[in-house]
């Protein structure tokens, strides 16, 4: 309690016992206070509020006795120039002994006049804690709820892990903490990792987000893609081992050592002034996949049991949603990526005077791998037959799908059958053999001496022709037949000429097919290519990417061939 001191100055006349008659059995505090902002009376709920007896405070101002509350000054100093009454908010800490937290006070102000002449102002407070704590609960809780809601577009927007890992760490800072990052177990295909020691857990750091208070420094802690091993007992195997949260309040190096990675990272956390972190689990499906781990910085207070934690492990509990099918996914993905690369490997064994050139693009990132496929095979006297074909669906049953056809494919193609009759034998064989996926495909029996192709579709897309030196390719029109699959059959071949020079372009759907256009006018379009300078089919097929393959969703597969200029006489042939 502070000593009391004489006043300054005597305060000017005025009727104490008027003022106390009036005021002395009021429940609110009341206080009268001179020109000055000095106490001339105080009743007894206001000395209960303060702390304090009367003779404490009179003759001084509210700084000087309750050195600890945040009054606005400036309010009172208005009502004594204006005379308009004004309320005001205080807060703080007085000398009544009273639980801890922060108290609150709602204060009115009104100007006394005497003879038309300014005499001082009176005060009435009441103390409104515990609404103020409740209106305070409200808004937190108002902000969870808004912030869970926010979380549901802002989390899992796309497939991609990493991504997903980003997202989290994004939107947890500064909402709940100075830092994030978000750490997962690395994959377990498409990646060679190496093992960690033996008890030893190693996480791949997918993503990391701080404030703009700690700049320059998270570098040291492990950048975005690294691998941060963890030694026994620090805060991540333990958060991981219980698959529950773990609150660390650091107010030592030493609990600061154990629960980092490493004990040499204890300077580098300190330089930002880490003081409390908590870990929580990102687990779904009884499986954990990695934690978030939240930390917070010089005067931002501690993490406790309620609040911001239980906002944190339900942001969890929904990210590990998303993240556990951005996992799967992209381990479905790469298993089909790796399969559908080693099935559409460039063709080989072909007769030297034909030139074939492929492409195969995937979808944007973050798409699953489509059926696309290609093939071109050797057949007697002079010909090969081409062929292209997008097996509906994607992802790996898909890949596995359209191995299916190309190998039937190999397997009922003879060398003198029509395209329409090698149509029907594989829609039959497809039948038999169990593939339930439908395809489209597109043959071509090119015969180089003969200057002819011959084509059928199972409701594939028109191939393109280009001659030597044309200022236009052309699209054929021809009769296109119900998809591979269905067994309705129904194929009609097509013979279009073919001499030495000209190009055959084959292509799948992701090429062109575009939402909301024509497919018509899509296909159409590619009338305007035409072979580049250079003469060279690949410059031809990445014109092509170029030109109408920016804006794909589908994944794109193309084909181009052509005949060498002067072939020889029959009977030259290998």
């Amino acid at each position: 309690m502070p000593a009391e001191q004489p006043a300054a100055d005597p305060p000017p006349p005025f009727d104490v016992a008027k003022a106390a008659a009036v005021m002395h059995g009021s429940p609110a505090g009341m206080a009268v206070f001179d020109t000055k902002l000095r106490y001339l009376y105080v009743n007894p709920a206001l000395e209960r509020l303060n702390g304090l007896p009367a003779a404490a405070h009179l003759g001084r101002t509210v700084e000087d006795v309750l050195p600890e509350l945040d009054v606005d000054e400036d309010v009172l100093k208005a009502v004594l120039a204006d005379g308009k009454s004004r309320e005001a908010m205080s807060s703080g800490r007085t000398w009544a002994t009273v639980p801890e937290g922060e108290r609150f006070w709602q204060g009115a102000y009104h100007r006394l006049e005497e003879e038309g002449e300014v005499r001082g102002l009176v005060g009435v407070v009441l103390e409104v804690s515990v609404a103020r704590h409740q209106q305070k609960e409200l808004e937190r809780a108002r902000r969870y709820l808004t912030l869970l809601d926010t979380a549901s577009v802002s989390i899992g927007t796309t497939l991609d892990m990493d991504t997903t890992c980003q997202e989290l760490a994004d939107f947890v800072v500064p909402a709940l903490a100075d830092a994030a990052v978000v750490e997962v177990f690395p994959p377990e295909v498409g990646h060679v990792v190496r093992r960690p020691p033996e008890g030893v857990l190693r996480l791949r750091r997918a993503a990391m987000a701080t404030g703009p208070g700690i700049p320059g420094v998270t570098g040291q802690f492990g950048d975005p893609g690294e691998y941060i091993d963890y030694q026994a007992d620090a805060a991540v195997p333990r958060c991981l081992e219980a698959n529950r949260r773990v609150i660390e309040n650091l107010f030592s190096d030493e609990q600061l050592g154990r629960s980092a990675p490493t004990p040499h990272r204890v300077a580098a956390y300190r330089a930002i002034g880490l003081h409390s972190a908590v870990v929580v689990p990102l687990t779904t499906r009884g499986r954990p996949l990695g934690v978030l781990a939240l930390a917070r910085t010089g005067d931002s207070p501690v993490f406790t049991e309620s609040g911001d934690v239980v906002i944190a492990r339900e942001l969890a509990s929904r990210a590990a949603v998303d993240l556990d099918q951005a996992r799967r996914y992209a381990h479905e993905h790469t298993i089909a990526k790796e399969l559908q690369r080693s099935l559409l490997s460039e063709p080989q064994g072909l007769h030297p005077h034909v030139q074939v050139a492929s492409r195969y693009r995937s979808a944007e990132e973050g798409a699953v791998v489509g059926g696309d496929w290609f093939d071109v095979i050797s057949l007697r006297d002079g010909r090969h037959l081409k062929a292209m074909g997008d097996v509906m669906g994607h992802g790996v049953e898909a890949a596995v799908a359209m191995s299916h056809y190309r190998s039937i494919l190999r397997a009922v193609a003879e060398d003198d059958m029509e395209p329409h009759r090698i149509l029907t034998r594989l829609d039959e064989a497809v039948g038999r053999s169990g593939v339930d996926r439908a395809a489209t495909c597109l043959l071509a029996v090119v015969d180089r001496l003969g200057g002819t192709c011959r084509m059928a579709s199972a409701g594939h897309l028109p191939p393109v022709f280009i001659e030597p030196g044309a200022a236009h390719a052309r699209v054929i029109s021809m009769p296109v037949g119900p998809p591979l699959g269905t067994g309705f059959g129904e194929y009609v071949t097509t013979a279009v000429p073919c001499g030495p020079g000209t190009v055959l372009f084959m292509y799948t759907d992701g090429l062109v097919e575009r939402r909301g256009e024509d497919i018509d006018v899509s296909v159409g379009r590619l009338a305007g290519l035409t072979m580049p300078t250079s003469g060279l089919l690949e410059d031809l097929l990445d014109e092509a990417l170029d030109r109408f393959g920016e804006d794909a969703e589908d994944d794109i597969a193309m084909l181009a061939s052509r005949i060498h200029e002067g072939v020889p006489p029959l009977g030259d042939d290998d």
